[in-house]
């Protein structure tokens, strides 16, 4: 038999943890005098069938026992006192806050749905944000301008970029020697973008490009046309993504005004 979820377990326990809920509410079952709602047991068969079980009497039979033996559980431990206990009193408020925030995130998408028109904003803002072009680049990282363009001098004496990118301070330098792969110039901050949009192939900057991270040598290995993908393959990432920066504003517009103390 298949688990229920985390969440769906701390509901299951809060509801028979605390006081009546939902009175006027059809019982679904009622174990040793307490009534476990409706809605509960329609939580529990939605989440069985999200999983891949087919609605059947089976399942709600599946779902009927596996309840009453959980409010049986769940009687025993608040005969031990065990909802009183901190680290409980905690998980069961924490379900009760994750059921709540849920519920107003999907009111929220509910009352502003995304419309194509935005999604198609979005989408040509990303093609032109990203352009026709990307770039096979690699980059060495250094702390100075001293240092940078130190490297640039070997560069143009005859070293090897592959042994030069040693004096790295990127992290990750020493297992890609630098490589950044393909990549768009909107992927970098400003300063790195704009001087790499400046190369050509097999080219690299002949000044050391500061940054916030420092200063950096890049060289250009490559270009190809950048394929972007149609507007129907994204429509759902662009719609998630409108939506998570909806919520994002209400929550940021909401903590400007929140009283902290």
């Amino acid at each position: 038999m298949q688990k229920p979820s985390k969440l769906a377990v701390c509901l299951l326990a809060s509801v028979l943890f605390s006081a009546p809920l939902m009175a006027a509410e059809k019982a679904f079952v009622t174990v040793n005098g307490v009534a476990v709602p409706n809605s509960l047991a329609n939580l529990l068969i939605a989440e069985k069938k999200a999983q891949g079980m087919q609605d059947s009497p089976e399942l709600a039979t599946t779902v009927r026992e596996e309840i009453i033996r959980r409010a049986l559980l769940v009687e025993q431990a608040k005969k031990a006192k065990l909802d009183k206990t901190p680290l409980v009193a905690a998980q069961m408020e924490a379900a009760r806050q994750n059921a709540l925030i849920g519920a107003y995130l999907q009111e929220y998408v509910n009352k502003n749905p995304v419309t194509e028109a935005q999604m198609k904003k979005r989408y040509e803002d990303l093609k032109t944000r990203f352009g026709d072009t990307e770039y096979k680049l690699r980059h060495i990282l250094v702390a100075s301008e001293n240092e940078a363009a130190g490297i640039i001098a070997e560069i143009k004496q005859g070293s090897k970029f592959e042994d030069l990118v040693k004096k790295s301070i990127d992290p990750s330098a020493k297992n890609t020697n630098g490589d950044l792969g393909w990549n768009s110039p909107s992927n970098f901050v400003k300063p790195f973008g704009d001087a790499l949009t400046k190369l050509k192939k097999g080219e690299y900057t002949e000044t050391p490009v500061r940054s916030e991270y420092g200063y950096h040598v890049i060289w250009l290995d490559d270009t190809r046309p950048l394929s972007f993908p149609a507007f129907d393959e994204v429509k759902p990432r662009l719609e998630q993504q409108i939506q998570t920066q909806g919520i994002s504003k209400v929550v940021e517009e909401l903590r400007a005004k929140a009283k902290v103390q």
